[in-house]
């Protein structure tokens, strides 16, 4: 949120301001949300059961539930890819919880996080889109008329162009939306009033989390279909 005092702002200013850098509080907390998912990580897989409990429990039922939703969208070709798809749904939804804890700041309330997570699934999608089809890939932007071709490429490329940025903005409107909101009320009744929004908070940040994934794995799923 938008928070009168950010923990870790020592370090911000002690580091990045003695470079000459500008407000970076979104690397900070990128930093923080990548220790929180190393140390699940390790935590849960230090010791794992056929049988699991616990934290190895949780971690199995969050990381079924993304290889679930990638077969159904994406088909059997799309399991070589559950790295980068699991990669972003879990950096984004941590990123969109720590919003919720007073004094923590978002890594995903900033547009260049967003940027940066919306330019490798566009880069990924091209890249993989290549790799499968070879210089055959272009036949996706020509259209199914050979006539309007040259029609087609510039609309499908302006097309393409757009996704990152939908991505960028669509995840940054609402987590700086809700960040504006939940300030406000703070500021006006500081306890019960934003329980209600913190709660709704939770549930936005799950739905952005499904929709950029998703989004993401429909795009790539895209550039593994044949041309027609």
């Amino acid at each position: 949120m938008i928070h009168p005092f950010i923990f870790l702002e020592w370090l911000e200013k002690s580091f990045f301001h003695n470079l000459g850098l500008p407000d970076m509080k979104h690397v900070t907390y990128t930093w923080v949300v990548m220790l929180i998912l190393i140390a699940l990580g390790f935590l849960a897989s230090r010791s794992i059961k056929m049988v699991p409990s616990g934290l190895q429990n949780f971690m199995e039922v969050v990381i079924g539930g993304v290889e679930g939703l990638i077969d159904e969208t994406m088909g059997h070709k799309g399991k070589k890819y559950f790295p980068l798809i699991a990669t972003l749904a879990l950096f984004i939804l941590v990123s969109n919880l720590i919003a919720l804890i007073p004094g923590f700041f978002p890594p995903t309330a900033n547009l260049n996080t967003n940027a940066a997570l919306a330019l490798i699934v566009f880069a990924m999608t091209h890249i993989i889109g290549f790799k499968e089809h070879g210089v055959g890939y272009l036949k996706h932007f020509m259209g199914p008329i050979l006539a309007l071709a040259p029609l087609m490429f510039i609309i499908e490329v302006i097309g393409h162009l757009a996704r990152p940025v939908s991505l960028t903005l669509r995840l940054f409107g609402n987590m700086y939306g809700h960040e504006i909101v939940l300030m406000i009320f703070f500021g006006l009744v500081p306890f019960l009033a934003p329980l209600p929004m913190m709660m709704m908070g939770v549930l936005v940040a799950f739905i952005q989390t499904f929709v950029f994934s998703l989004l993401a794995m429909i795009y790539i799923a895209g550039s593994l279909e044949e041309a027609h």
